[in-house]
């Protein structure tokens, strides 16, 4: 892939294209919000926060480890609890989104990785397949958090 459609990949990773960026919708939610559902919808910004985080570590583990082996489905892609144990929980994970979007991103400029490639390791997944996943996966869930934060009364302006 030339040097422009891995400069492209990168900058979708970035989550900054025709979306709500990352850091927006995670940014100032009030601590009590944070482990609530809203009337009527299944997930809480934590529960949403962290199926982000884990399946994203999940695709870097997948593209990066020869040993790889899945979590449990669909047990180990979702918090076992409704609210963070704490306020630090919360950054932690936030944190770990973010840095696991860096290593996507570094994935996607790696001059070794043929995006095109099968990954040796998995059953026909290329490695731009699952950065593809990886991109369309938390954009999905981002635009549910903001409606999740609309319904809690957590969105600017609602």
């Amino acid at each position: 892939m030339e040097h422009a459609e891995r400069s492209i990949l990168a900058a979708a990773l970035g989550w900054h294209e025709a979306r709500v960026p990352f850091e927006t919708a995670v940014a100032d939610i009030p601590p009590a919000l944070r482990g609530r559902r809203p009337q009527g919808y299944p997930h809480s910004p934590w529960e949403l926060l962290e199926h982000v985080r884990l399946a994203q570590a999940d695709l870097v583990a997948f593209m990066e480890d020869p040993g790889y082996v899945a979590p449990p489905w669909p047990d180990g892609y979702w918090p076992p609890t409704p609210a963070p144990a704490s306020s630090d929980a919360w950054d932690v994970s936030v944190a770990s989104v973010l840095a696991d979007r860096e290593r996507l991103q570094a994935i996607a400029w790696r001059p070794t990785v043929e995006l095109a490639a099968r990954i040796p390791w998995g059953e026909g997944q290329t490695y731009l397949r699952t950065l593809l996943v990886a991109l369309d996966h938390a954009s999905y869930h981002v635009g549910q958090l903001v409606a999740v934060r609309r319904l809690l009364g957590a969105w600017p302006g609602s």
